[in-house]
């Protein structure tokens, strides 16, 4: 696979050079001439001209030239070769004077998106402000779903997490008046484009999150009851005195320690699950507040199943007084982390659903705990800024 991509690079860095489909063609009716590129007009009879022009709005109708087929399949080592020979290129249009920001941005090509973003900023001011035949502008394209397959999240809230947050990302880079504007076929904003064609991921989303989160919820008070229970019924029971047999146990404290984050961790989560159900279910919630509070729910549920198994291996350790050389050891931890690798292995693509949230979650928690780390420079004291300075290295 590595010597297909580097043979595909070199054919790539070969074929850019010889490539001239960026180059915008202007017909001459009048004349009976095209403008080529290169200071040339080739004379060409009316019949053929009408037959070219045809065949080329036929043509740009159903695909782009190389340099946006490629950023609407999110080839980032074609854009930037294609850049690299040909940097007037990158503001050539299709035939409904799409520029390469306005394909990436409707293909969901992150990549590609974020390579014109860190370009000069009156070349992503130029790209970000053009308004295609249709009368939209990038934002439209975000709201826009026809190029949309459905991402890569696995449940339609996270999906639609997604979606809002591109929306989002986008708007950060348009002209602020660009809000307003309205399309010429149905002369709605982006936003109300954005709504109207998210509509049923909306309902599905809705649908959605509130099973998982009724289930879930019946899952955590299930494994709270259990371990509440548990605390009552401690291993090996009681001596005369009332107190537990293996009290100066270490395994003991173990079992102790485990049942009581088990029990703090489910009716946790089943808060965090009960403040879902009863959230309102509009599209700014599903930006940000519930998936964050399904992340927090659903990860305090999962140490609650693998705290309860730990104090179960416990309690079966007190129980049988193994030695260490007995093969009952490997049984019972086996026996003990099973259910949770099961479990782990089955939800994994939620798992990494989660990990963008997660991110934004510690970021917050770190902006909190420190915030001389995440404030701009010029916003600290002397002081505060002499603090933040690494210490200067000795010269050799």
């Amino acid at each position: 696979m590595k010597v297909k991509h580097a043979s595909a690079l070199e054919l790539t860095k070969t074929l850019v050079k010889e490539d001239s489909t960026w180059i915008q063609l202007h017909s001459k009716i009048e004349n009976r001439t095209i403008d080529i590129g290169d200071d040339r007009d080739v004379f060409i009879p009316i019949q053929a001209l009408d037959t070219i022009e045809e065949q080329t709005d036929d043509m740009n109708q159903t695909s782009y030239t190389p340099l946006l087929i490629a950023a609407s399949k999110g080839i980032v080592e074609i854009v930037d070769n294609m850049i690299e020979v040909y940097p007037q290129g990158i503001e050539h249009t299709s035939s409904n004077e799409q520029n390469i920001l306005h394909v990436a941005i409707s293909h969901r090509k992150k990549e590609i998106f974020q390579r014109m973003k860190k370009m000069k900023t009156i070349m992503t001011y130029r790209l970000a402000s053009r308004i295609d035949k249709k009368g939209y502008t990038i934002l439209h394209h975000v709201a826009d779903t026809k190029n949309y397959d459905g991402g890569h999240q696995p449940g339609p809230a996270f999906q639609l997490q997604e979606e809002l947050k591109w929306f989002k990302r986008v708007q950060n880079i348009i002209p602020s008046h660009y809000v307003m504007h309205r399309d010429i076929e149905e002369h709605m904003t982006a936003d109300e484009l954005f709504k109207k064609t998210h509509s049923d991921l909306l309902e599905k989303a809705q649908k959605w999150i509130k099973e998982t989160s009724q289930s879930c919820s019946a899952v955590a008070v299930l494994i709270a009851t259990v371990v509440f229970a548990a605390a009552y019924t401690v291993p090996g029971g009681n001596d005369n005195t009332g107190h537990p047999v293996f009290l100066h146990s270490p395994f003991f404290l173990f079992f102790t320690i485990m049942d009581v984050l088990s029990l703090a961790s489910s009716l946790t989560s089943v808060v965090m699950f009960l403040s879902i159900l009863s959230s309102p279910f509009e599209y700014e919630n599903f930006r940000i507040s519930l998936p964050r509070k399904l992340t927090l729910g659903f990860t305090l549920l999962f140490f609650s199943v693998t705290t309860t198994m730990l104090s179960f291996a416990a309690t079966i350790l007190l129980i049988i007084h193994f030695k260490k050389t007995t093969w009952t050891t490997t049984v019972i931890y086996t026996a003990a982390f099973l259910p949770v690798s099961v479990f782990a292995l089955m939800q994994f693509p939620l798992y990494k659903a989660f990990s963008s949230t997660l991110r934004g979650l510690n970021k917050k928690i770190l902006k909190t705990v420190l915030p001389q780390k995440f404030t701009p420079r010029y916003l600290l004291t002397t002081i505060e800024r002499k603090a933040c300075m690494p210490f200067p290295r000795k010269k050799q």
